[in-house]
């Protein structure tokens, strides 16, 4: 009786470990063998750098960039001191007047449209030249 008492237990035991731990294996290949397709891979999340690598406004862009002090206070993607090249993309549509405006304020220097730390001037920089940096950085939306 004594051993039939603790067959009995064991037993028990030994299907509630099974049942919690997964049963016994068979059901899991009933549902890898189910003829859904496997979901798709999310889209990849491509770099503005990488989405205009060939654009030659791109490459004259940041050519000029590289060339003046604009990487000290300003990043493409991220702001450091200043906004981010994406931001300001973002707040002013691509035309002539907003090209000519900005290329004003990239020259001349400006203060309070983006916080209370100043742009410096940049009065040696030609109007061609900030124009063509201003298409670069209205080109960058994301």
């Amino acid at each position: 009786m004594k051993l039939n008492l603790k067959l009995s237990l064991a037993l028990i035991a030994g299907s509630m470990m099974a049942v919690s731990c997964g049963g016994s294996g068979g059901s899991s290949e009933s549902t890898s063998s189910s003829n859904t397709p496997p979901a798709p891979e999310p889209a990849k999340e491509i770099s503005l750098e990488e989405k205009y690598k060939d654009d030659p406004i791109f490459i004259r862009g940041v050519e000029l960039m590289k060339q003046n002090d604009c990487p000290s206070c300003h990043m493409i993607e991220r702001k450091i001191v200043g906004p981010s090249y994406a931001d300001v993309a973002a707040k002013y549509e691509t035309t002539d007047e907003n090209v000519e405006m900005l290329a004003g304020r990239v020259i001349a220097g400006n203060v309070g449209v983006w916080g209370e730390i100043p742009m410096p001037a940049h009065p040696a920089l030609s109007k061609e030249d900030a124009e063509d940096m201003v298409r670069y950085v209205l080109l960058l939306k994301k």
